[in-house]
């Protein structure tokens, strides 16, 4: 045997290690080993992962100060609350042409309404034309918002012209024809010490004198509604307005995002959505009981926006998030515990909060004494989606939103 041959036979024979450990507990010594090293590798990025966590929480402000609530149980929903898809047979119309119709009035079969761009507009004969605008350009963003103008309820006056609450400027009559702009009363105007910081929406009685509608808030804007519903601030009202002494009188004070507004058919109350506390409220405006108020719908099954009269003699709310039951209210669980909506907005903005709400159109028409009548559904809103209010018209629901680019309609015939 050569040199190399030598060396090539000597390579296979490696020294063996001698152990008194049996093969099994090797292998288990080996498991424990990496086992410490991935928990130290999970521990020590959850800790590089926490620490800026907390960092920001300890460092970031939070834009709100929340208030703790509590709700009762939600309504089952059963019996008129049956969930059902019968929203889903809406059609969509002039879908990409408008974004954000709020409120919806007609004159004849002519539809008027306020979109997110500031503009009120005209729809005849399939065709939307741009009527007029109360606020001026630019329009489009959250900082453009409060000089561009969001018109939010609108109604007809006994006149025939168009009586609106826009959020930032105040209320205004319009001419429904030339488009022509008359102020009512400023949103600058000191009400018992306060301007109004989010007109919301509006109602008139049959003679033109009294004009009732609500502030939402003195301090939140309509452009940080999510912040105010998020808050519970109290600090909303419902107004009385003469139009022939030109006074303001306070209603109500104290609410809750008060939104949505109605006169009943005799005129002896009306009603306020009161959003954040999903419930209605009903405020007396003639009779013994002028100038008090009781609750007409509490615990509602979702947060109430406008109020609308329908046929039947009662009235349509409708809501875009819900308390499901069964199911889980996320609204619910948090407004026990502010600290996490602390948590939340450190964190997030309001946008990313929207999304993270569990999308659910739901239209409920109530009774004259505001028990349950029916309802209509869109779960996730597949077709309807952030409806702000129900108009009926010739056996149809116009249905408005306060971000979606379409109008909705539905045959009330076919459901």
């Amino acid at each position: 045997m050569n040199e190399s041959e030598g060396l090539r036979y000597r390579g296979f024979n490696r020294p063996q290690i001698i152990t008194d450990e049996p093969p099994e507990h090797a292998a288990k010594s080996d498991s424990t080993y990496s086992g410490r090293i991935f928990r130290l590798t999970f521990m020590a990025l959850a800790f590089l992962l926490l620490v800026p966590v907390l960092a920001a929480l300890l460092i970031l402000e939070c834009p709100i100060d929340p208030t703790y609530m509590s709700f009762q149980e939600p309504p089952l929903m059963t019996g008129a609350l049956e969930v059902n898809l019968k929203l889903r047979q809406a059609e969509r119309l002039f879908e990409g042409e408008l974004v954000g119709p709020e409120s919806i009035v007609n004159i004849g079969d002519v539809l008027y309404t306020g979109t997110a761009d500031g503009l009120i507009l005209k729809i005849q004969d399939g065709k939307i034309h741009n009527l007029t605008r109360i606020g001026k350009p630019p329009c489009g963003t959250r900082e453009d918002e409060p000089t561009c103008g969001r018109p939010l309820g609108i109604r007809v006056s006994p006149n025939g012209t168009l009586l609106v609450a826009d959020a930032y400027y105040g209320l205004y009559e319009v001419n429904p024809d030339t488009g022509e702009v008359s102020l009512i009363l400023s949103s600058e105007t000191p009400i018992k010490g306060r301007k109004m910081g989010f007109v919301n929406d509006l109602t008139v009685t049959r003679d033109g004198r009294k004009i009732y509608f609500t502030d939402s808030s003195s301090k939140w804007q309509r452009r940080d509604f999510t912040l105010l519903v998020m808050e519970g601030k109290d600090d909303g009202r419902l107004l009385e307005y003469d139009t022939v002494t030109k006074e303001v009188k306070v209603l109500l004070d104290g609410l809750r995002f008060p939104n949505g507004v109605q006169l009943s058919p005799n005129e002896d109350y009306v009603l306020v959505a009161e959003t954040t506390m999903a419930r209605i409220r009903r405020c007396y405006t003639s009779g013994l009981t002028k100038g008090g108020a009781d609750m007409f719908a509490e615990n509602l099954p979702g947060f109430p926006d406008n109020i609308r009269p329908s046929s039947s003699g009662g009235y349509w709310t409708v809501m875009s998030a819900i308390r499901p039951n069964p199911g889980f209210s996320t609204i619910d669980f948090v407004a026990e515990r502010p600290w996490i909506k602390k948590i939340v907005f450190k964190l997030l903005n309001q946008e990313t909060v929207m999304k993270l709400v569990p999308k659910y159109s739901l239209v409920l028409e109530l009774n004259e004494d505001g028990s349950y009548r029916r309802s209509f559904h869109d779960p996730h809103g597949m077709v309807v989606a952030h409806p702000s209010e129900a108009h009926e018209h010739d056996g149809y629901l116009y249905l408005g939103s306060f971000r979606s680019p379409f109008i909705c309609k539905l045959n009330l015939k076919d459901i």
